[in-house]
């Protein structure tokens, strides 16, 4: 059963000023959104520094819209290689 909102991490923009959500390549070859169903697990899976948002469920068509993404990556644990500082790069 999916959370009425999830945390979602959030990184500087690439190209712009302000943060944008985390969407990284699944190794099926699909985009995932990563989200969180509780704090802890994302502190645990991206650091316990990590910046993060929270979001009602129902939003999450209109973050798509802006940043698109197939899939809604749940509890994704994420590999030490790809943090620093006790956050996600």
């Amino acid at each position: 059963m999916v959370p009425p909102v999830l945390y979602l991490p959030i990184v500087p923009a690439t190209n712009q000023a302000g943060e944008e959500f985390v969407v990284r390549r699944l190794s099926n070859g699909r985009y995932g959104i990563l989200a969180y169903t509780a704090l802890d697990r994302l502190a645990k899976s991206c650091g316990a520094e990590q910046p993060w948002v929270l979001l009602p469920i129902e939003q999450l068509e209109r973050v798509k819209e802006v940043q698109p993404f197939d899939v809604v990556a749940f509890d994704l644990d994420v590999p030490e290689t790809q943090r620093s500082a006790d956050r996600l790069r």
